[in-house]
């Protein structure tokens, strides 16, 4: 596979037209505008500056109040609630693929100024909260020496961890505030140069699959397809034996993952692909089928050919499945969780909370917030609605950036994980 020809070779030098959004263009639903291709040679780059929190909180919808669950972390990703009411917190930093070219150096370097300084946590902190009072009165270091974990689950018994290279798991009593077991490898993950190295996980409805997220090795191929084997994929995994198979393929990075409440169905957040314009490709939120191949490298939003992909491989095309539901692009959506149990009621009954780190490579900064997605049916049923804001100034500088998102039906909160910040934040009903 080679790259093709790039264009608007002019945006080395000045971002200009290249880097201009159109505001009339729908980048959210089930039928976005796309428009045309716009290739760079150094993509439209702007990441917010950090700016710190100081005095503010992220702001809610009324009726909500937010506050500050847990401060100084090292790098909160994603989290899990517990049977017990305790909060987990997989904190850490992976990846280390070799940049490839110019523009690789200096989007890394630009990725970097908008990222914590903090060193990587590579550890799952424990926040009990026990009266729902939002302090936090017992925190403790749950396990340590991981290697950038990121999905958690609990399944019979075991709190499975899926690190950058491996799925491990730990035997887990109620009440414990410290594993010392050492970790029992369950399988392997795809790691060489992990480009992509976030590992997405949740557990199937019945507890009987863990579901794995894999992202691809680049950005549409460049590194060569052999490194791609098992890349931009998900997997299904016998937790007990870790037998696995490929449930989906050209799912470029799946960043989150989640089980709809209302049919059991296993649903993802996607980043897509960079440098074809501000408003290509839109990232998404999919249900995922058994089988499916959603287009990467070869095509994006269904079978919309991408031009810098040769050779082509038509037939392949031909099956890619469109995504339900755009999220915008670049938004770099990494947080997703279902409302169950009726949510928080009225309008936030039934949906989807989608945590958007923030966008790099679009002059109009995109994301920096927590939306709302509602469903009917178990499908999406209506526009997004923000729900979490306030991680942009009206500056453009940022104050956080939301990762990881977990509603708790029991305490009816809703997590928020901010990695520019370290805080977990925590949503609530005004009482």
């Amino acid at each position: 596979m080679r790259i093709g020809t790039l264009t608007c070779v002019a945006a080395l030098l000045a971002l200009g037209a290249c880097g201009r959004s159109d505001p009339n263009l729908n980048q959210t639903g089930a039928n976005p505008d796309l428009p045309g291709v716009r290739e760079t040679l150094v993509p439209p780059m702007r990441i917010a500056k950090p700016v710190g929190w100081g005095d503010a909180v992220p702001t809610a919808p009324s009726g909500f109040t937010v506050t500050a669950l847990a401060t100084d972390l090292q790098i909160p990703r994603q989290m899990l609630v517990l049977p017990n009411g305790d909060i987990l917190v997989a904190e850490g930093r992976g990846g280390g693929a070799p940049r490839l070219r110019p523009k690789d150096v200096i989007a890394g370097v630009i990725k970097k100024q908008g990222n914590t300084k903090v060193e990587s946590g590579d550890r799952i902190t424990l926040l009990r909260d026990a009266d729902n009072d939002g302090r936090a009165e017992v925190r403790t270091v749950f396990v340590d020496g991981l290697d950038a974990p990121y999905g958690l689950a609990f399944v019979n018994g075991y709190l499975y961890v899926a690190n950058q290279d491996a799925l491990v798991r730990f035997p887990y009593q109620e009440g414990q505030t410290r594993i010392t077991a050492s970790p029992e490898e369950v399988t392997k993950l795809p790691a060489a140069l992990n480009h992509h190295w976030t590992k997405a996980m949740t557990a199937s409805a019945d507890g009987q699959t863990l579901y794995v997220g894999i992202g691809s090795n680049s950005n549409v191929g460049e590194r060569g397809m052999a490194v791609e084997e098992e890349r931009a994929v998900i997997w299904a995994i016998d937790p007990t034996t870790g037998a696995r198979r490929t449930v989906a393929r050209g799912i470029r990075n799946p960043t989150a993952l989640a089980i709809e409440p209302a049919t059991s169905a296993l649903w993802a957040v996607v980043n897509e692909r960079d440098e074809i314009g501000p408003q290509l490709a839109p990232d998404y939120l999919t249900s995922v089928r058994e089988g499916g191949f959603y287009g990467w490298p070869y095509s994006y939003w269904g079978k919309n050919l991408d031009p810098r992909v040769k050779p082509q491989k038509p037939e392949l095309v031909a099956t890619a499945i469109t995504p339900d539901y755009a999220l915008g692009s670049h938004v770099a959506a990494l947080g997703l969780s279902f409302a169950t149990q009726g949510g928080f009621g009225g309008t936030y009954a039934e949906g989807a909370f989608i945590g958007q780190h923030g966008s790099w490579n679009r002059q109009d900064l995109a994301g920096y917030k927590v939306v709302w997605t509602p469903f009917s049916a178990g499908r999406p049923s209506g526009p997004p609605v923000d729900f979490v804001t306030g991680f942009l100034t009206e500056e453009g500088r940022a104050r956080g950036r939301p990762v990881g998102v977990t509603f708790d039906p029991a305490k009816r909160i809703l997590l928020v994980a901010d990695d520019l910040s370290n805080t977990v934040w925590r949503v609530a009903p005004q009482r």
